[in-house]
């Protein structure tokens, strides 16, 4: 069972990376191998072109390659709320939620994630042409291995960027060292509402795996649900994870980012959250008319979020 991932090191799409690390993949009978796919778009591409068999990404970009929500559909949440945070460089002296604090500046966002915070700005008054708001794929994030947010704090530091739009490792790193400061964190209310919406990451498949292999989908299913109860039971399990997996630095900060993203291990994918997901699609011209929850969501496997 192939795994796609856009970022491995990251806090992100934790539960599916747990789940293999961990054994959980495995107690259901799957052998799991997670393949680093960067970035999102591509990943949901190999999805599409039977590369890989799930995406452990954002729940939106399944239209990349899936246009109005036709192959492809989400089964388990990994987590709820839009998940990126904008970090800004600390000597602007900018202030938490001072959203016009991005004037001028250049942000650094991987393709994918950059959409969410296009229309985050655009949601707060913000013209990106006006303003002079330059987003952009930072260079090197591209590189065989690399994780797109701790690339990026690194870059924050060496002055390549001004901010960055990225993950909690990504952010802790950059925060941690002193050079950068959380602006924006629509998971917790920083920003605007419509925001926390946007997406959430989740586990993904294609329409056809799940009529060839229901079982399989139902076990990976099952797989994610025990991973996320055996962190929140003992966060501290990431820390194994991590360093199995992660460079020292990421690997000593995983659990403490795990903790703080317990509240959110919640495996369930609601209609509202669809409806509110399907109009920052339509929003972004991701999406053109209107669909069904169970268009979007395998219904079929809603039993496995609550076993």
């Amino acid at each position: 069972m192939r795994i796609a991932v856009p970022d491995l090191v990251s806090n992100s799409y934790f539960p599916a990376v747990a789940a293999a690390e961990l054994g959980f993949f495995a107690a259901e009978g799957l052998e799991a191998e997670l393949q680093l796919i960067f970035p999102v778009p591509r990943a949901m591409e190999a999805l599409r072109d039977d590369a890989v068999d799930f995406v452990a990404g954002p729940a939106h970009a399944t239209l990349a390659a899936f246009p109005e929500w036709k192959g492809a559909k989400l089964i388990v949440a990994l987590a709820q709320k839009t998940f990126w945070l904008l970090i800004l460089r600390s000597d602007l002296g900018a202030d938490r939620g001072d959203v016009q604090a991005v004037k001028g500046l250049r942000i650094g966002a991987a393709p994918g994630p950059d959409v969410a915070l296009r229309q985050l700005l655009v949601e707060a008054g913000i013209d990106l042409e006006r303003d002079r708001v330059d987003i952009a794929p930072v260079p090197g994030a591209g590189e065989p291995g690399v994780s797109f947010g701790v690339h990026a704090a690194r870059s924050l530091e060496e002055g390549a960027i001004d901010g960055f739009w990225a993950n909690g490792m990504g952010s802790e790193i950059a925060v941690r060292s002193g050079v950068g400061t959380v602006i924006l964190d629509p998971r917790r209310g920083i920003g605007p509402p419509a925001s926390q919406y946007y997406t959430f990451p989740a586990l993904i498949t294609t329409e056809d795996k799940i009529a060839q292999e229901p079982e399989s989908v139902a076990a990976a299913v099952r797989a994610i649900v025990k991973a996320q109860k055996a962190l929140q039971e003992d966060y501290s399990l990431a820390t194994k994870v991590g360093e199995s997996l992660f460079p020292p630095t990421e690997a000593g900060l995983i659990a403490e980012l795990v903790k703080r993203d317990l509240p959110y291990y919640d495996p369930a994918i609601s209609a509202e959250v669809v409806t509110s997901m399907n109009q920052f699609a339509r929003d972004i011209g991701f999406l053109s008319g209107q669909v069904r929850y169970d268009q979007v969501v395998a219904i079929q496997f809603r039993d496995e979020w609550i076993r």
